[in-house]
């Protein structure tokens, strides 16, 4: 919690109050006043006072920074018996117990929303204004005015530096689970995308063949039982961020979905002289990148070419028609510019076909 909401993590939640305490130290000069004035009852009770004052203080923070209800609901059961606590002081050591008026004020800032705590603020030093005044003592005691305002000041800018860096903190959140979902988001519909349209090829094939040649259509069913499988798995590796497209086996995959699509692929490198620092990306590239070839161009030929930094698709299919990129092309264009590289797809250079590219350094 910030001053009630920071979570059991942050280890503010649990020792952040002893901060807000330490200046308990500056009670020594009340406490010290009250022993050495008046009957021994009085110093007695005088000192019970000052402690129990302590102790209220001590628990109230305790109380904010665990998140032990509300900060109004707490601010509300222990500002009262602070000041009552001061008023029973005062009669034993009279303005002297000015001087804790700066633990309410204290307080309040770290409990109360702005018009409260500016509230206790301006009550407070009028308080310790007024009193003096009317007893002959300003200007013997003025001084508490002054504790009591700087006091003021230091707390408020130290709960609106809090204040921001909470809201910090909940949008550096917010950001990591857009990102997050997002990224799973974007590796469903790659693994489902590429996965239901190597099920929908092969089971047109099937169609095909479960009259001219049985075998061969079981064969093709019994595959389909395999990727149906093995799509499943690759769901729930990605929701648990254990998904990975391997570029080796993203070409074995590209490969076959394009032989049984009908479409001759031509295949210039391979994975290993691909730069390690880029595989992981131009997996999840090839993936979509084929997705869409078999999906989408009704071409007879691909050409997949690797390099050390940088991967082309080219086609002979239809082409483009410049309409708007989809969600998988949106997706693997966030992931190669996340990796520092530059993503192009347009028609390729003979005119006829689709080029997709993407090359780092």
């Amino acid at each position: 919690m910030t001053v009630g909401g920071r979570t059991d993590e942050d280890p503010w939640a649990r020792f952040g109050w002893f901060m807000a305490t330490v200046w308990l130290l500056f009670l020594i000069y009340p406490l010290a006043e009250v022993l050495t004035t008046g009957s021994a009852l009085g110093k007695t009770l005088g000192t019970a006072g000052v402690a129990a004052f302590a102790l209220v203080y001590i628990h109230g923070f305790r109380a904010l920074y665990a998140g032990q209800g509300s900060p109004k609901r707490v601010a509300a059961i222990h500002l009262p018996l602070l000041v009552l606590l001061i008023c029973a002081v005062s009669l034993h050591i009279g303005t002297g117990a000015l001087g804790m008026g700066a633990f309410v004020v204290s307080f309040a800032m770290f409990s109360l929303t702005l018009v409260p705590r500016m509230a206790v603020l301006v009550v407070t030093a009028g308080v310790c204004l007024l009193v003096p005044w009317l007893n002959g003592t300003f200007r013997d005691d003025f001084f508490y005015t002054l504790i009591v305002v700087l006091v003021g000041a230091i707390t408020a800018v130290i709960r609106a530096v809090g204040d921001r860096d909470d809201e910090y903190t909940a949008l550096r959140n917010e950001l990591v689970i857009a990102d997050e979902r997002d990224r799973v988001a974007r590796d469903v519909h790659d693994v489902l995308g590429h996965s239901l349209t190597a099920v929908t090829v092969k089971a047109e094939l099937a169609e095909r063949l479960i009259d001219l040649d049985p075998e061969r259509a079981k064969a093709e069913l019994a595959a389909i039982r395999a990727l149906t499988r093995e799509a499943l798995g690759e769901v729930r590796a990605t929701v648990t961020g254990l998904r990975v497209a391997r570029l080796a086996d993203e070409l074995d995959r590209a490969r076959t979905a394009l032989d049984d699509a009908g479409i001759h692929v031509e295949l210039r490198g391979d994975a290993s002289v691909v730069d390690p620092r880029y595989r992981l990306v131009l997996g999840w590239v090839l993936r979509e990148a084929v997705t869409n070839v078999v999906r989408h161009s009704n071409s007879r030929t691909c050409v997949i070419a690797l390099g050390g930094e940088s991967l082309s698709v080219v086609d002979d299919g239809v082409g483009i028609d410049g309409s708007r990129d989809g969600n998988g092309l949106r997706g693997i264009r966030d992931r190669v510019r996340s990796a520092g590289g530059k993503f192009a797809v347009g028609a390729a250079t003979d005119g006829t076909g689709t080029e997709l590219k993407v090359v780092f350094g």
